[in-house]
């Protein structure tokens, strides 16, 4: 059975030079997704550019290859120039194209423009799509089309791959990990990953700014609902007492869902333009990719989230709050 959409597979084949993309604020799947693809492609004789808003994160400075990824428009244009119209463009684990940043009408220019995605919540944009909710990662999708194009994974791409798809799974502990992903990840560690090594860089990483980060947002802690429901945040404010940054608040979010009675963890992140991020996670029956639709935003069933422009923490926490009171039933 053919897993990769035929346009997706042939476009990849015929072109000879592509730009690569993925979200605002890139975690380890879009990361890991984006280099991964990016040295898969050069493996077939491909040129690529990797496209990204901000420099790599130092949380996922380890990462094989990131070094090459850019930030410089000028060099964009240079690229998409030289590639005298052979050239395609592939946008991963994105699943707006609002999230594609600040830069989106110029990527957006770029055609054919390719979507490889498994956000449920996935919001359709692009020419081509190739769109997976049951997957567990982007980067379990790159393995597929890397087999679809007879491409054996290096080192390099197998590593990446597997930061991708652990850190989308919780290190296989959610309900995303399927058989083939616990296939694709032994055939990564076959190639020669560790996953000791992934896991330490991934979860003991921690810098002196972000565990006092953390000290500060766990503070905030509040139950609802018999404990079913925990809110946690993270101020501007917070950040610079700290001298942290606003990366360092990842993962934060799994604290509060491991509590044995939380059903859904919730994370307001205040924005430096007076908005405000919400991440969401649930265990459970309670969906909460439904209820980040009902704010503009989307996910999956168990990790999802939303932002709002010109609004403070205390408001949505009280419009959200209620929202979560229904979904729980």
């Amino acid at each position: 059975m053919r897993v990769v959409p035929e346009e997706i597979s042939r476009i990849i084949r015929n072109v000879d030079s592509f730009v690569l993309m993925t979200h605002l604020h890139p975690d380890g799947d879009a990361l890991g997704s984006l280099f991964a693809l990016a040295d898969i492609l050069e493996s077939l004789g491909k040129k690529v550019f990797r496209y990204l808003e901000d420099p790599v994160s130092h949380l996922y400075d380890f990462l094989p290859g990131c070094h090459l990824g850019q930030t410089d428009l000028a060099a964009l244009q240079t690229f998409v120039v030289g590639a005298k119209g052979n050239i395609a463009a592939i946008s991963l684990d994105c699943g707006d194209c609002d999230r594609l940043g600040r830069e989106k009408r110029e990527l957006l220019n770029l055609h054919p423009f390719l979507v490889i995605d498994h956000h449920r919540g996935h919001r359709q944009f692009g020419d081509y799509s190739w769109l997976d909710s049951l997957r567990s990662s982007t980067g379990e999708m790159v393995y597929e089309l890397a087999m679809e194009l007879g491409a054996e994974p290096s080192y390099t791409a197998a590593y990446n791959l597997y930061v991708a798809i652990s850190t989308d799974t919780g290190s296989f502990r959610y309900e995303n990990t399927t058989p083939r992903t616990l296939q694709i990840a032994a055939e990564l560690v076959k190639s020669g990953v560790r996953p000791e090594e992934v896991a330490g860089y991934v979860y003991d990483n921690f810098t002196l700014q972000r565990l006092r980060l953390m000290e500060q947002v766990l503070a905030t802690l509040q139950l609802f609902e018999t404990d079913q429901l925990a809110f946690i945040t993270v101020t501007n404010q917070m950040l610079a007492d700290c001298g942290a940054m606003r990366e360092d608040a990842e993962g934060f979010i799994n604290y509060p869902r491991a509590l044995r009675t939380v059903k859904v963890a919730v994370f307001l992140k205040e924005t430096p333009d007076g908005g405000v991020t919400v991440s969401l996670r649930a265990k459970g029956d309670c969906d909460v990719a439904e209820v980040a639709a009902d704010f503009g935003g989307g996910g999956h069933r168990n990790a999802a989230g939303f932002r709002l422009a010109d609004k403070k923490v205390a408001e949505v926490q009280e419009q959200l709050l209620q929202a979560l009171k229904k979904a729980l039933g």
